[in-house]
């Protein structure tokens, strides 16, 4: 997880992230709240047994989503690293070998980088895992079409790293008109034995079809959300293990406030839920608690 220090909200992708507002509140002010808001999430992370490594931001760089760092990266289980090309140029300053460095430090391994990096070269962008949905045990991966999700290099992706591609649209209404949802992970959330999904949010009745059916094939209940709900942000969700490898879905207060009893009760089943305020990182940033994660899978040396 990496600590802001400019957070605000970005004006390079408030073009097609429209679950961003701004404050009526001074940039430092809000970036004041976003570290308050931060560390209280780490801390409940922690007070449960997560592993959290923490890396601060830094401050020459100017980047204000730093703090959400699935985008620019992702660690596998053979040691191979893959980084993505970003839609907003600022947003690739992200993009820091001190990472990998005290990664490192914490005695990961890592054996090789996949970079995909190139791409922006051509206009081409496919942020990490918000754009694409993992599941490892099945080795699949599921993609919303969008401005920051190319079909072609996430096939190229699949390829590399040796998933399935499961590939659609999911849309959300923007002043009366149907328009791509910015990220798959806003819409979906995939954990070991449960998924959940704005299933409406696929128009296309086959896609739709096709993508509860990938879910259903690998045993996984489905528990589906609304339009409203995801925008509360209860798709941006993560499971991780703590303590004795209990497992935790991970979100935000506001998502978790959006759930009926029926829905908490279907992802209890499951494993305990874990929910954190992140009101100023999800109003300015337009992300939630799962882009502000990003799981390291590498191998220990």
């Amino acid at each position: 997880m990496i600590r802001p220090v400019s957070f605000r909200m970005n004006e390079q992708t408030a073009v097609n992230n429209y679950f961003q507002e701004d404050l009526d509140l001074k940039n430092t002010e809000i970036n004041a709240k976003a570290q308050a808001e931060f560390d209280a999430f780490v801390e409940k992370l922690r007070a449960v047994g997560v592993n959290v490594i923490v890396e601060n931001d830094d401050k020459l760089m100017d980047t204000p989503d730093s703090i959400f760092p699935n985008n620019w990266v992702s660690f596998h289980e053979n040691g191979d690293v893959a980084m993505y090309p970003m839609f907003a140029e600022n947003r690739r300053r992200e993009r820091r070998e001190e990472v990998f460095m005290r990664l490192e430090k914490e005695g990961f391994l890592i054996e090789n980088i996949v970079d995909y990096t190139s791409a922006e070269d051509d206009g081409i962008f496919l942020e990490g895992t918000g754009s694409l949905l993992l599941d490892r045990k099945n080795g699949k991966a599921y993609c919303a079409l969008s401005p920051r999700a190319d079909e072609e290099l996430f096939i190229e992706f699949c390829e590399d790293f040796d998933y399935f591609p499961v590939v659609f649209t999911a849309n959300q209404t923007v002043d009366g008109k149907r328009l791509p949802i910015y990220h798959t992970n806003v819409m979906m959330c995939l954990a070991e034995t449960f998924a959940v999904i704005c299933a409406d949010s696929i128009d296309d009745k086959k896609e739709r079809k096709a993508v509860l059916e990938h879910l259903k094939n690998d045993g996984k209940e489905i528990i589906t959300i609304t339009e409203a709900q995801m925008h509360q942000f209860a798709g941006n969700m993560l499971q991780v293990r703590g303590k004795n490898d209990k497992r935790y879905l991970v979100m935000s207060k506001a998502a978790h406030d959006s759930l009926t009893p029926a829905q908490v009760k279907q992802i209890e089943k499951h494993c305990e839920i874990l929910s954190s305020s992140l009101e100023t990182i999800e109003t300015c940033g337009g992300g939630s608690a799962r882009c502000m994660m990003a799981e390291v899978f590498l191998p220990k040396e």
